[in-house]
């Protein structure tokens, strides 16, 4: 039986050198053992399992003086190996913002991954928003979302942030809110945006994954591991036990993010 295409829209990478100490404080950070080890190769051998095609691939700059290099090094990723699309980052802190976001543009990249928290702002701080604005009708955003942890990636706070914008494409991370799905289907279920599954589908009721993707609508949800947090495998068994038609998974697990970030299916 053959598997269904897969575009893993939400997966992050690191230099070899890095790597290991990158995924060890990721896995201090939230208190879970990480098997993976974060590199380019490893993503793409535990994506094969499952049949992805795509991975949307991105690193998060906790300083401003790391922007610069993690985005040439993203670019020069998705250079090597054509199964990948990249997220360039970019810092609050930037003194040019809208300069960087034209250099993600030059290098190819197609969209801009945000973390919150890692980063130390609130998705709708006065700093947070030169980016919108200098990233708006240009590039999507994909925005970590609702940990408990800290209130600056709150549902409530990135639907401030839509009332602003009318034409800011945001990927609301896990399912619009990690632990904050309650807060989400209050402010985000039904409004322009996309979620993503990742890191979501181990810790949520069924029930609950299955409603939102019904009230919200299947053609704005994508599916994403969030690796090296999780195995691709394991992730899409958890996906595959939603109560969803053929068309709606065909949708989440490939069509949406196809649409989203152009995608043309090669990997080498």
């Amino acid at each position: 039986m053959d598997l269904p295409k897969i575009i893993d829209a939400h997966a992050h990478i690191f230099p070899e050198k890095i790597a290991e100490r990158a995924v060890g404080s990721i896995g201090e950070f939230y208190g879970i053992t990480m098997s993976c080890t974060g590199t380019c190769e490893d993503l793409i051998d535990h994506g094969k399992e499952i049949n992805v095609v795509k991975y949307v691939v991105n690193s998060t700059a906790t300083k401003v003086e790391q922007v610069e290099p993690i985005n040439s090094f993203i670019a020069d990723a998705c250079g090597r190996f054509d199964c990948f699309i990249g997220l360039g980052t970019i810092h609050p802190d930037v003194k040019d913002v809208e300069a960087e976001i034209n250099r993600i543009i030059s290098l190819g990249l197609k969209g801009i991954k945000l973390h919150p928290d890692f980063q130390d702002f609130n998705i709708d701080d006065e700093s947070a928003l030169k980016i919108y604005r200098a990233a708006e009708g240009k590039l999507p955003i994909l925005i970590h979302m609702g940990d408990e942890k800290r209130t600056s990636s709150r549902p409530k706070r990135l639907a401030r942030v839509l009332d602003m914008f009318n034409d800011l494409k945001i990927i609301a991370a896990h399912f619009g809110g990690y632990s904050m799905w309650d807060e989400a289907i209050e402010c985000l279920v039904g409004r322009d945006v996309y979620f993503d599954t990742s890191s979501s589908l181990a810790f949520m009721d069924k029930t609950q994954a299955e409603n939102i993707i019904k009230r919200h609508g299947a053609e704005k949800i994508l599916f994403g591991t969030d690796y090296p947090m999780w195995i691709h495998k394991e992730e899409l068994e958890r996906f595959n036990k939603l109560e969803l038609d053929n068309n709606e998974r065909e949708m989440i697990l490939y069509g949406n993010a196809a649409g989203l970030f152009n995608i043309e299916e090669k990997c080498v």
